[in-house]
């Protein structure tokens, strides 16, 4: 368990932890517009980040800059995939290759290779990786997290369960990757204080929510805060969530 001190982030520069989802060619979505980014436009804003000086950090050199004391760039930004959707491997990691940019993808482990079964009310549930890419896209440079065993809301669950959510999804990944797994992301970004105790005991580094804001507002490690990008944002949009769209 991890029981070192806990540090106040520091105020600026603000540090912006963007949320994505699926990346395609989407028609315009009736709901759930977070859910989706059009490949072009993404790749728009990974062109726009390189043109303004943004420094695209690992996770782990941010969660340094935010509670170790490792200095924060002057525009720093951390780009987080949740889910594991093959449509990353198909259209977003070629542009963020192409940019040299590092991301970190949340993956549900129980669904490998499977169908996004949690997604009910979509017209289809989308693929998810499969193991094998999973690992090719590691050894390319993709940075992979926990989104738990099978993308529950956490805070509903009885204490084993959540438990097991936690813990032996890290446990699945790193046996399926061949390393350890650090970075946790709370399924529709629902949880409580119960589990964010449960993923600091397992061992995790960091917690990602759906907490809007620059990551500085983080009370902990295990409470960072993201900034959805959907498919309505063009590239003002974009903008304005890196540059204003702090709380």
């Amino acid at each position: 368990m991890n029981t070192a001190p806990l540090k106040t982030p520091p105020a600026e520069p603000p540090l912006s932890v963007l949320m994505y989802h699926q990346f395609g060619h989407f028609a315009r979505p009736k709901a759930h517009r977070a859910q989706f980014c059009d490949s072009a436009r993404f790749g728009s804003q990974l062109a726009y980040l390189r043109r303004m000086g943004f420094d695209v950090m690992s996770l782990e050199s941010a969660r340094q800059a935010l509670f170790e004391g490792a200095a924060l760039p002057r525009r720093g930004v951390v780009l987080t995939v949740d889910d594991g959707y093959q449509n990353f491997a198909d259209h977003a990691w070629p542009a963020l290759q192409a940019q040299g940019m590092p991301a970190t993808v949340f993956i549900v482990t129980s669904l490998v290779g499977r169908k996004s079964e949690w997604l009910q009310g979509f017209a289809e549930q989308p693929p998810l990786m499969d193991a094998p890419t999973l690992r090719r896209l590691r050894r390319e440079g993709v940075h992979f997290g926990s989104h738990s065993l099978t993308h529950p809301r956490l805070s509903r669950l009885a204490p084993e369960q959540m438990r097991a959510e936690i813990f032996d999804s890290k446990a699945a990944l790193e046996d399926l990757l061949g390393e350890a797994v650090t970075d946790f992301c709370y399924p529709y970004g629902d949880y409580d204080e119960r589990a964010r105790d449960y993923v600091r005991e397992a061992g995790y580094r960091t917690g990602l929510t759906c907490i809007r804001g620059k990551a500085n507002g983080a009370r902990s490690p295990f409470d960072i805060p993201r900034k959805a990008i959907s498919w309505g944002d063009n590239l003002l949009g974009f903008a304005w969530k890196l540059h204003f769209k702090h709380d």
